[in-house]
């Protein structure tokens, strides 16, 4: 059984099978429900376990992906789904390139996890994600720091289709509780900022220049 707010997944994943815990999850999702702003509950392979309706309402016009849906997995959706560019603003350098970071992080220390060696395979048949996970990665931490590898506290912009929102700002808080935590899942919520971004700065996917990839900032190696 697994819950997500507005109904139960068609593919259910494995919670805890504790009657303590589902009740707990059970609870959980009417808090999360009664946040204004986009929530969600990930395990360490940022498979999605809860989310609220504010984080449906934000990728409500993503188009169908067979494995890259927000609400399935979220580091699949940034990583590899064609229309994240156009609800995450400036894509590739402020949430690819820390969420490949993170990933490689998370590798190091479940490294045998079938679920992220998945996403492994799936990064390394894409030369340009490749390139950017072995190559580029360790030149843009040395430029922005650990620090910028974090979720928690980080300001990325978003592109909200709703447009009392439109081109803003938003902060990822981790705000986990230490029930939540010792189940494995950590929740992230993206509080809207009031304050607009110009609408100048704001670049869409360009599909048509890269049709294999939608990652440019690191490009592939010449063979």
């Amino acid at each position: 059984m697994a819950f997500q707010a507005g109904g139960q997944r068609p593919a259910p994943r494995p919670v805890p099978a504790s009657p303590e815990a589902q009740a707990y999850l059970q609870d959980y999702v009417t808090l999360l429900e009664a946040v204004p702003f986009p929530s969600l509950v990930v395990d360490h392979r940022w498979d999605v376990v809860l989310t609220n309706s504010a984080f449906a309402s934000l990728f409500r016009a993503v188009g169908p992906h067979p494995t890259a849906m927000p609400s399935d997995n979220f580091l699949r959706f940034v990583l590899f789904h064609p229309d994240a560019g156009s609800v995450l603003g400036e894509h590739e350098s402020r949430w690819c390139l820390p969420m490949l970071a993170h990933f490689a992080a998370t590798v190091e220390r479940h490294g045998h996890d079938h679920g992220l060696q998945a996403i492994r395979r799936d990064i390394a048949q894409d030369p340009i994600m490749e390139a950017a996970y072995r190559q580029g990665l360790p030149h843009w931490i040395r430029a922005v720091g650990e620090a910028a590898v974090e979720s928690d506290g980080a300001v990325r912009p978003l592109l909200h289709p709703d447009p009392r929102w439109g081109a803003t700002d938003c902060r990822i808080i981790d705000e986990t509780p230490a029930t939540l935590r010792d189940l494995g899942y950590t929740r992230l919520t993206l509080v809207l900022r009031e304050t607009r971004r110009p609408a100048a700065v704001v670049r869409r996917p360009r599909r048509t220049r890269r049709p294999a990839s939608h990652l440019s900032v690191v490009q592939a190696p010449e063979s």
